[in-house]
């Protein structure tokens, strides 16, 4: 290593690496017993895990732009993959992004990997180098190498890795048939994923080693008719849920936890890195993933429904001798796409850009007791909104009959019972209206025509 690499910044090396499709359980460090993360779990270890974050909107590209802009994707009227796709984003914004924050306050910026955002916002219009396309081990070596390079001033680096997001062709490829030369990658990785360990016979392999069934296997009590709406419109989620025998579920969470294994492994080669140059205690390392998957709660798979598995998201800050080590902040409500930026520009003292919402997370993280921070999380999806207090979940979709939920995820973590409409909770559901209301009333006000 050269004096340069082990120059002492004022500000420090920032490292932001989120995966894809990854719901908040799919950790070792958050007690799941059926996969083994030590990448992730390390950070943990060194760090603080928060277990009541969130992603703005369950679906890649609109939750993406969140984290790259601050924004809620409601701002442009992006509710979906597909409506992000159709428009390009305004210059303003993409000017208004993070490698630009970060870019013009003096630090050399890279992004790497997999991109998913409206037309107009690639790493470059961001202000970002563009280390590789790469989303996979080749993202992995880019970012050793970024890490790596000699530089007299800090660095972010955002790497945004592709798994455990392949387990999405299960469903897709049971269905119709996929061209398996155009998604080669995806196809190899699934495959290696669904096989079994060697010498563990099929009996003994669903007895000892495939993970069970969740506890909210079942459809919702009530099931809002919205999510029916949304299988007629996947007929890939469709065929799962009425076809697929329990074995089969189990192998797809079985697949589930390999593809992020496989992920972790990668993410571990970028924290060999910067452990190996010496810079473990010069940089603040973030970790998430842009949503969930539902991974057969509710006999679903895939994102976008406004259920935990898919809108709650791992969440994890290490900066070592600075955060309490093994912290699990299981009390305070976090939005990895509105928090984000605020939180990074506060370790590097960069002036929070005007107009956002979101709130630094840094006290969180150092183990500190802010004054004030929100009581409720607003959150989207392409055909209803969701808003989660401390112990109440209130969703509202769009149409449908059973439109509106009230959950006591205190009571029912596995969202099995809409109290809405019990005599009891009338009081509690006003409130979550009234609520509600507010934060959509701003949606409205705050998009941009």
């Amino acid at each position: 290593m050269t004096d340069k690499q082990h120059q002492k910044y004022e500000r420090p090396n920032i490292i932001f690496i989120f995966t894809d499709q990854q719901q908040a359980g799919m950790m070792s460090c958050a007690d799941n017993e059926y996969i083994h993360t030590p990448a992730m779990d390390s950070l943990a270890a060194t760090g603080v895990r928060f277990e009541k974050a969130y992603c703005t909107n369950p679906v890649c590209l609109p939750a993406r732009f969140s984290m790259m802009t601050g924004l809620m994707p409601s701002i442009l009227n992006i509710r979906s993959n597909y409506v992000g796709w159709l428009d390009t984003v305004p210059e303003e914004i993409t000017k208004h992004s993070m490698g630009w924050f970060f870019r013009n306050a003096g630090y050399d910026v890279g992004y790497g990997g997999k991109v998913h955002l409206p037309k107009g916002m690639n790493p470059q219009a961001m202000g970002f180098e563009y280390i590789t396309p790469n989303q996979r081990d080749g993202l992995a070596e880019a970012c050793v190498e970024f890490i790596l390079r000699e530089r007299d001033k800090p660095f972010l680096l955002v790497a945004s890795f592709i798994n455990p997001h392949d387990i999405c062709f299960m469903a897709i490829g049971d269905y119709q048939e996929i061209d398996e030369k155009r998604l080669s990658n995806e196809m190899r990785a699934l495959k290696t994923s669904l096989k079994l360990p060697e010498g563990v016979s099929q009996d003994e392999f669903f007895a000892k080693h495939c993970p069970p069934l969740p506890p909210n296997f079942e459809p919702q009590d009530q099931e809002p008719e919205a999510i029916r709406m949304l299988l007629e419109q996947r007929l890939f989620k469709k065929h799962a849920r009425e076809t697929w025998p329990d074995e089969k579920w189990r192998m797809h969470r079985w697949a589930y936890c390999r593809l992020t294994e496989m992920v972790d492994a990668q993410i571990g080669r970028v924290l060999d890195a910067i452990r190996e140059s010496g810079l473990e205690e010069k940089t603040v390392i973030v970790f998430s993933s842009d949503h969930g998957d539902m991974d057969s709660a509710h006999r679903m798979e895939h994102k976008t429904a406004l259920y935990e598995e898919a809108a709650r998201v791992p969440l994890i800050v290490s900066y070592k001798g600075v955060t309490p080590a093994g912290l699990v902040n299981d009390t305070h409500l976090v939005s990895n796409g509105l928090d984000l930026i605020p939180t990074l520009c506060d370790y590097a003292a960069i002036e929070p850009p005007n107009g956002l919402t979101g709130e630094s997370f840094r006290p969180l993280a150092e183990g500190k007791t802010p004054q004030s921070w929100r009581t409720h999380l607003f959150i989207e999806s392409e055909f209803g909104y969701m808003l989660r207090s401390e112990r109440y979940k209130y969703v509202l979709y769009d149409v449908g009959k059973n439109r509106e939920q009230l959950i006591d995820l205190e009571n029912d973590p596995g969202e099995m019972k809409n109290l809405a409409t019990n005599p009891t909770y009338q009081d509690i559901l006003r409130e979550h209206r009234e609520c509600f209301q507010y934060h959509h009333q701003n949606m409205i006000t705050n998009r941009i025509q």
